[in-house]
């Protein structure tokens, strides 16, 4: 039997079917993850370079010898001759107090000793007197006796008197402060008018002669620094570099800042000014020229309280992170102790979005080519060129 063609009807239901067996079947099945794509990262060769760096220490120069001058009695200030940044000499007076109660002391030990002098001749005279009568028999030893001992009572009594009126003399003087050394006038602590106690601190002198470069460093480099170590000084102010030797190492630590203070003789005969800032580089500590590995920080990451990079397998091309120990920095970069081996690639950039075994490739930057011929001028562009005229 013949086969009746199919109707313009029935061809567009067989073929809405078609489409909608189709759109159930794409629903059914499970899309195709899409693929992450390969990243360019940029990377480095490790490769060994000279130490650059040198560690230094800001310090300061100070004097050797600093004294804190004060009245040796106490009382109040009338005059100060001394200024700051003064250059003294040795006996030259600093500054006064009020010598008026010494004075009068002075005074009443003078006639204390007025009198002992008067007892002490009348006990000399009676005890020659008696010692005649005991040659004639007129009077008995036990009494001469009596006499040389007022005789030795007056003598007592006059030594002191004597050295009374010394020592009120001495505090008399004691109320001129009075330079014992040459040098400079660093500090002044009081001011006249100020009633002070004996011993304050009134005038602070740098004595002259040679100098110290004082400074301060951490307990892990204290042990290297040793008496007699050689120090390279660098001034700020000038353009002068200046050798050293360590002299002493505090014992202890700062109890506030929990540093030791290394102090630092310095060579020559023109040394900086007193409190000049310097910079002080221990041979100790010099590494200058040494072959180390570095590494800019941008390659560096935190993993599990470690250090890492990430290092490129050039055979699979995937990355592998690799601890390393940071030794110190010179200068932007880090020092690497352990870890790498020259020959190695270390990614340097994106170091934070990147993962253990993915598959990256290599960037290449680009690169900019200059034209073989240059363009025209900016002036002959099409809008401003007029068109020649038609003939």
């Amino acid at each position: 039997m013949p086969t009746q063609p199919l109707s313009s009807f029935a061809r567009l239901v067989l073929l809405a079917a078609a489409s909608a067996s189709a759109l159930v079947l794409s629903a059914c099945s499970r899309p195709e993850p899409a693929q992450e794509p390969v990243r360019a990262v940029k990377v480095l060769t490790v490769g060994t370079s000279g130490f650059q760096s040198a560690t230094e220490f800001a310090a300061e120069v100070r004097p050797r010898v600093e004294s804190r001058l004060g009245f040796r009695v106490g009382g109040k200030i009338t005059r100060r001759q001394a200024e700051l940044g003064q250059r003294v000499k040795a006996g030259e007076v600093l500054a006064q107090l009020d010598p008026q109660d010494y004075q009068l002391a002075a005074e009443v030990a003078r006639a204390q000793l007025t009198a002992a002098t008067t007892n002490l001749e009348l006990a000399a005279a009676d005890f020659k007197r008696y010692t005649q009568l005991k040659n004639q028999n007129f009077i008995s030893g036990a009494e001469l006796e009596r006499r040389e001992t007022t005789l030795k009572s007056a003598q007592a009594q006059f030594d002191q008197a004597r050295a009374q009126l010394s020592s009120q003399g001495n505090q008399a003087r004691y109320t001129s402060l009075v330079a014992d050394v040459s040098g400079v006038v660093t500090a002044i602590e009081a001011e006249p008018g100020q009633v002070v106690s004996a011993g304050a601190p009134v005038v602070r002198i740098a004595q002259d002669g040679p100098r110290d470069v004082v400074f301060a460093v951490p307990e892990d480099k204290v042990v290297a620094i040793k008496p007699g170590s050689e120090v390279s000084v660098r001034l700020w102010s000038e353009n002068r570099t200046l050798s050293g030797k360590v002299r002493e190492v505090a014992a202890s630590a700062d109890p506030v800042t929990r540093t030791y203070a290394v102090k630092v003789g310095l060579d020559g005969a023109a040394p900086p000014p007193l409190g000049a800032t310097v910079y002080v580089a221990p041979q100790v500590f010099s590494h200058a020229g040494a072959q180390v590995i570095k590494l800019p920080t941008s390659a560096l990451r935190q993993e599990g309280g470690a250090t890492a990079v990430w290092v490129l397998d050039k055979a699979s091309m995937t990355l592998k992170s690799q601890p390393v120990q940071i030794a110190t920095a010179d200068g932007n970069e880090a020092v690497v102790a352990a870890g790498l081996q020259p020959g190695q690639l270390v990614v340097v950039a994106g170091v934070h979005v990147l993962s253990a075994g993915q598959k990256v490739t290599i960037y290449q930057g680009k690169q900019v080519v200059a034209p073989a011929n240059p363009g025209p001028d900016a002036t002959k562009t099409v809008a401003t060129t007029t068109p020649a005229p038609a003939k």
